[in-house]
This record gives C-alpha cells, structure tokens and sequence, in this order.
C-alpha cells in the first residue's frame, strides 16, 4: 500500500528526454476556468444587470498577436445569466483592469474617465512646459491664485465654525432632556391625580347607593313593623286604659272598624241568629223576674254598659239618638248571655 503514495518516478540510465514526442495543441486553444466578473456590466441583449462578483463558468482563450510588454492579453467568454447571450472581455494590463469588448456595457465608469481625462490635462501641461518657459510662469500665477482662494475659503470657514462653537449644544440638549422631564413628571401627576378623581367619584357614588339601599331597607322594616303592628286584631290584645285614654271619637271609631275586619260586623242579626238557639218558654218562664225588671228601666234610662268578649271589653254609651244602634247591640248581646246563662242553668 505504500507504493501508491509515492510521487517520484523510476527513470531509467538510458532515459532520453529527446525521444518523448511532442504534442502539437493548437496556438489559440480555450480553456474552461471558474471566474467572477469584474466588473458591473448591463447585457446589450435583454437589459440584464451583472454585477461585480457574480460566479461564471467561462472559457479562456490567448488573445493572439497583442503583446503588452511581452505580457500575453487573455480573453474571456461568458454568458448572461437571463438570455444566454455571449459576453466577452479581456485584460488590460496596461491600467491593471478588465476592458469590455463584446456584449454588454460597462456601468459606472464616469469616475474611470474622469481620471483618465486628470490625468491626459497633466501630461499636456508638462509637455508644453518643457518647450515654453512663459507658459510655466502663467501655470505658477494662476496656482497661487487658487491656492489663495482656497487659503480664503478655509479661514471663512473657521471663523464660521467658531460661531457656530460659542453656542452650547451640550447646554441645549440638556436643557430640552430637562424640558422633556419635567413634561413627562406633569403629565404623569394629571393622570395620577385624574385617576384618583375618579376613584374618589366611584367611592362616593357607591356610599349613596349603599345608603339609598339601608334607608330603603329601613323605611320596609319600618313599613313591615307598622304594617304588624296595625293588625286588625290588635284591638283584642291593647289594654283598657289604653282605650280609655286616647280621644273618645276617633279611636274609638278606628278600634270598632278593626273589630268588624277580625271577627265581624255586630249590627246584623242573621249572622246571631244561627248562633242563638231559643229555648222553649216555660210558665215560669214567662214571669219577669224582678231584677230583669229593674235591668230593664236602667238599660232604657242610658246608663253606659260595657260588652265583655272573650278577649276584649267593647264599651258602649246610650243616651244619645246617634248611638241607637250599638244600644241594640248591647242588649242583644245581654240577652244573649241571659239565654246561656239559662243554658247553662238547666244542664247543671
């Protein structure tokens, strides 16, 4: 295996160079090399940009009978990249560049011809000096003018940039950062206080609703407790002296209306009727007794009686025409106990 990697070669002692043939290959041969163009270039053909850089697979060739200074001149065959048109161009080592020949055109080469024109205005000027000395004078004056033109522009120009010195950019800009902070630290104060503002509004707007809310809680429990407290059978549960003390015309009305809500009205005698079971008068019955004869006259005279319910006493008053029928009812009602009395009397 190591045989392979050897690089010299076994020449032999009677090895005669002379006698190898010769190939004859052709003058103006082309070879296939890799290469970048070297300039920016615009194809002739479609109008497609080339620029400096861009990799080819091209074909190099001898340019043949051109010689600079015994340097041979190459050319080069490319094509575009868009419609594979043939592009060529060679060396020129004369100003050490590429020259365009055939296919496209060179872009931004104003600079280029700008130097070559400097430099062809100097060459005239030294071939003319060399032969005429007051041309060499007239040169001299006009380059001491323009350098005291320029002499001239250059101090305009200091002494404008030491105006421009005396104003303090730094102070400026310091100043205007300053400006800007303190900007910044109002506006950030009004949105801190308009944010409070507003909290302070919602609080306040929530402590009405929350006091709207208990008065009207308040005023519900006070409607629920008078509306408890004015049932229609207080009447039954309120004392007499109560009733006694308060004015004898409206309350009285009042304690009689709630009487009638609860248990009734007493003015009509069908509701009694079904209630009051008659017994059959007997002869002895039929005698007044003397202490009903002396109720009687009393109960006529207009002396005030008072009705002793099951819960409450009702008082009543006759004497005046107004109050007739509550007499009425007063005596039904006596006449009532009188009957259950008797009731009572015979069951024992």
């Amino acid at each position: 295996m190591s045989e392979r990697k050897v690089l010299n070669k076994y020449y032999p002692p009677d090895f005669d160079p002379a006698k190898i043939p010769k190939l004859k290959l052709p003058k103006d041969r082309q070879y296939v090399v890799r290469l970048m163009a070297p300039f920016n270039m615009r194809c002739k053909t479609c109008g497609e940009y080339i620029y400096k850089g861009k990799k080819f697979n091209a074909r190099k060739e001898t340019v043949q009978n051109e010689l600079y200074m015994g340097l041979p001149i190459f050319r080069f065959y490319i094509k575009c990249t868009r419609c594979l048109a043939e592009i060529t161009f060679k060396t020129d080592p004369e100003n050490t560049d590429y020259a365009m020949e055939h296919g496209a055109t060179r872009n931004f080469q104003a600079e280029k011809l700008i130097e070559e024109e400097e430099k062809r205005i100097q060459q005239e000027r030294e071939d003319e000096e060399l032969n005429n000395p007051m041309k060499v004078l007239e040169n001299r004056t006009k380059d001491s003018k323009l350098e005291m033109e320029v002499l001239e522009n250059l101090q305009e120009l200091k002494e404008l940039n030491q105006r421009q010195a005396l104003v303090d950019f730094e102070g400026m800009i310091d100043k205007y950062r300053e400006l800007e902070k303190r900007e910044r630290e109002r506006e950030k104060e009004e949105d801190e206080r308009e944010t409070k503002e507003m909290l302070e509004r919602v609080l306040v707007k929530r402590l009405r609703d929350s006091d709207s809310d208990s008065d009207r809680e308040e005023e519900s429990s006070s409607q629920s407790k008078t509306s408890c407290a004015d049932k229609p059978t207080d009447i039954l549960t309120t004392d007499k002296t109560d009733v006694q003390g308060a004015s004898s015309g409206g309350v009285k009305r009042a304690k009689v209306e709630n009487w009638e809500k609860s248990v009734g009205t007493l003015r009509g005698r069908g509701a009694l009727s079904s209630l009051v079971v008659r017994k059959k008068p007997t002869a002895m019955d039929k005698r007044p007794t003397a202490e009903e004869a002396t109720v009687s006259p009393v109960s006529k005279a207009g002396n005030a009686t008072t009705l002793q319910t099951g819960e409450d006493r009702l008082p009543t008053s006759t004497g005046d025409s107004t109050d007739a029928p509550k007499s009425s009812v007063s005596s039904s009602l006596s006449l009532l106990g009188a009957y259950s009395d008797s009731d009572s009397n015979d069951s024992e």
